[in-house]
């Protein structure tokens, strides 16, 4: 079942058509950084991890994260945003070997008035639901959750600025797995420069409430719109470093990023 999760998730990224060619690299790029904008995106994330417990262990992961926008009345979008993590560890817990495989995936459904407020404000609000695909029990836990989710912004001409968050409780699932209860903060800053190019701050901090552990990465990512061929891309890259990780956590971090983008018509 994994498999073929992960297999229409990538063959969908496969068939992507091509972007519309009205509209420029600079508006891309201020659609890009928001994360409820008309405009399917397949982002393929690769992020590694560095500096794991006693045994410098690492973690690369590439998230899948197809985010696909849907007109469902004269004024409401629903915004769907899947992450499917494939991952490869080494020595992430002592020395526990290497794993790959699968791990959670996680759905969010926005709900999303099409015009933002009188004040300029973006906003979207749904359901987020974590299930229990993770192919081994070092890669993800084997339990289902869910919980609500959240997200306001506001775009000036050059720069976007706004929050996610959630929180996702664990229900059913294996009795041999702790429950869940987990907030996602993730605050963000984008400037955008002419050309396409974007400059982005943005920490992904997680709060584990049965642990009362924060995990705070701080990123730093740079990207660029650009076309190759009949396609139009977003290439990114950046570095992190931890503010906060639970004993035995990774220390800094990579992360690169494409993106097929496929603006409304």
């Amino acid at each position: 079942m994994c498999t073929r999760v992960l297999f229409a998730i990538v063959l969908a990224a496969a068939t992507v058509p091509v972007a519309h060619a009205q509209e420029s690299a600079d508006e891309l790029a201020k659609k890009l950084s928001n994360p409820v904008a008309s405009m399917i995106s397949v982002p393929f994330q690769y992020n590694a991890d560095f500096g794991y417990g006693s045994e410098d262990g690492t973690k690369q992961t590439l998230n899948i994260q197809p985010v696909i926008p849907a007109s469902i009345s004269q004024d409401w979008n629903l915004i769907t945003r899947v992450i499917a993590p494939v991952i490869y560890q080494e020595d992430t817990a002592g020395k526990s070997g290497s794993q790959f495989g699968l791990g959670n995936i996680t759905p969010t459904f926005f709900f999303s008035p099409k015009q933002p407020t009188a004040g300029g404000l973006t906003w979207g609000i749904g359901p987020v639901f974590l299930l229990p695909t993770a192919s081994d029990d070092l890669l993800g836990v084997d339990e289902w959750g869910a919980g609500p989710s959240v997200l306001v912004l506001h775009q000036g001409k050059h720069w976007t600025m706004g929050a996610l968050a959630n929180h996702i409780w664990s229900f059913g699932g294996s009795a041999n797995d702790p429950d869940l209860s987990n907030t996602f903060l993730q605050p963000f800053f984008a400037r955008q420069f002419p050309g396409g190019r974007t400059l982005t701050f943005n920490s992904e901090s997680t709060y584990d409430w049965e642990n009362q552990q924060w995990t705070v990465p701080i990123n730093v990512l740079y990207s660029k719109v650009t076309r190759i061929g009949g396609q139009t891309l977003s290439f990114a890259g950046g570095i992190r470093g931890y503010a906060d990780a639970p004993r035995g956590g990774p220390d800094w971090g990579v992360r690169l990023v494409v993106t097929f983008l496929v603006p409304e018509h």
